[in-house]
């Protein structure tokens, strides 16, 4: 099932600023962070210099101001960076014109070893040793009776062990096409039957598409936050009803030399 919503939905669904799980997920690791702090220190260093170098002259007020702003937002930077980096993700998502919320099937669920990156060192006899680091991901395979597939891969976590093949699952769909006839990115899966989300990077605001999919189960679809299927799909439900003309009596016709006399 392909359901497409509007605009406002679309944009409640993934909105412009990063939420606290997105804030948290591109907060990172501790290497993470020490790599920020490292700029906001860099990017200090650096407006303390050419306020040095610049103290004196025509503009010395006008500079003075200007490096002082951004001075405090060099020194913050380890801080409001993942909300940038947030905001970022979000926005290479609402660049699409048009959504939808796709209701499928797991086709295929399974877990592969993935290498995640390398590490270079030098043993004891001077030669380069590179060391993968691998981690174990889980790949759900999503599609529906459209003929419609995708396979999302995230880090395995424990919650998954629970997903089976055939379960229903939930995700929203991209595209540059009013009828969303080509599918141009997707979001996280949401697994209905365990309530179990398969991302890795969270685009949705959870509670909101979990209402959006309690809301479908039912009859009423309101207006306002739910389109018009495409014209194309009109058309084929058209074709469903279809006027036939009413069927002929299958009573046997008795010939008149037949028939009793009244």
């Amino acid at each position: 099932m392909l359901v497409p919503l509007s605009r406002k939905k679309f944009e409640d669904l993934i909105p412009l600023v990063g939420t606290g799980a997105q804030y948290k997920y591109c907060w990172g690791k501790f290497s993470d962070v020490l790599r920020r702090v490292l700029v906001s220190i860099s990017a200090l260093a650096a407006i303390l210099l050419i306020r040095t170098f610049f103290a004196s002259g025509e503009l010395q007020d006008v500079l003075q101001a200007v490096t002082f702003f951004v001075g405090i937002f060099a020194l913050v930077y380890w801080l409001w960076g993942p909300a940038i980096q947030a905001g970022v993700r979000n926005a290479a998502c609402r660049r699409y014109k048009y959504a939808g919320f796709l209701r499928g099937e797991v086709f295929d669920v399974f877990v592969t070893d993935e290498v995640v990156g390398t590490e270079e060192s030098v043993n004891n006899r001077g030669d380069l040793v590179v060391t993968e680091n691998r981690e174990r991901r889980i790949n759900v395979e999503v599609g529906d009776e459209t003929g419609f597939a995708t396979r999302i891969q995230v880090p395995l976590k424990r919650e998954h062990q629970a997903i089976r093949i055939g379960d229903t699952a939930e995700m929203l769909v991209m595209s540059d096409r009013p009828d969303l006839s080509r599918i141009a990115r997707v979001s996280d899966v949401f697994v209905s039957r365990v309530g179990v989300w398969v991302s890795d990077y969270p685009y949705l605001q959870r509670d909101e598409f979990e209402a959006v999919s309690r809301r479908l189960n039912t009859i009423e679809v309101e207006p306002d936050e739910y389109e018009e299927p495409p014209r194309r799909a009109e058309r084929y439900e058209d074709d469903r009803y279809e006027q036939f003309e009413e069927p002929r009596s299958t009573r046997k016709r008795i010939p008149k030399s037949r028939r009793r006399s009244r």
